[in-house]
């Protein structure tokens, strides 16, 4: 079997931001830079939109990396003193354990928007709006995509049912499609029935529950 990627080829738009994601469970925090924070936000976490409160994430479009580099150096100079460990659910594969910090999401709300305000940058307080909005211009993507994995598990289950890809592959599906769901998105005019029926009562809803 053909590994897939964990989501559809989601192309990056070349732009540089400066991104803040509170944990959802616990005052702890992650800041960073990136051309491209969709695939790194899935890179921290693989249920992103789960894990992290992305109502009260940031994402500031820095436009350069330059800007973003020295926008991220900022932060991270201004809140030294509350530096804290990762969670140990993030990857070590990730690079993503540092720049963790602890009871500051006011504070690094309030600089982010005083360096939005002063250098005339656009500063997104809320990520929900803008997974949606990133979702929406994608989601032509899903059709294909789904089908096709569909139609790959199920040639495993009748050909290769030992095929070890076959649980990654099937988690990355529902991942996805939970993460549409979770963005407010209604997935059932997205992907084709065959993709409705096994996200309702495919083998999945028994693995996983």
């Amino acid at each position: 079997m053909h590994e897939e990627t964990p989501y559809p080829r989601f192309a990056s738009q070349g732009r540089a931001y400066v991104y803040v994601l509170p944990c959802r469970d616990e005052d702890l925090l992650k800041v960073g830079f990136s051309r491209d924070p969709f695939t790194r936000f899935s890179t921290l976490h693989r249920r992103f939109f789960d894990f992290f409160d992305l109502d009260r994430g940031m994402l500031l479009d820095a436009e350069r990396v330059i800007h973003a580099r020295r926008i991220e150096r900022l932060l991270i100079e201004a809140f030294a003193g509350q530096r804290a460990n990762a969670p140990l659910v993030v990857p070590v594969s990730a690079a993503g354990h540092t720049e963790w910090y602890r009871g500051v999401h006011g504070e690094v709300g309030t600089l982010l928007g005083e360096i939005a305000a002063a250098e005339s940058l656009s500063l997104e307080r809320s990520l929900s709006p803008w997974l949606r909005g990133y979702l929406e211009a994608r989601a032509d993507l899903l059709h294909d995509w789904s089908l096709r994995v569909v139609d790959t598990l199920d040639w495993a289950t009748h050909n290769a049912p030992g095929d070890p890809g076959a649980p990654k592959l099937r988690r990355a599906l529902l991942d996805t499609l939970d993460m549409f769901s979770a963005a407010g998105l209604t997935i059932d005019a997205l992907v084709p029935d065959r993709v409705l029926e096994w996200y309702a009562n495919g083998e999945h809803r028994r693995l996983f529950g």
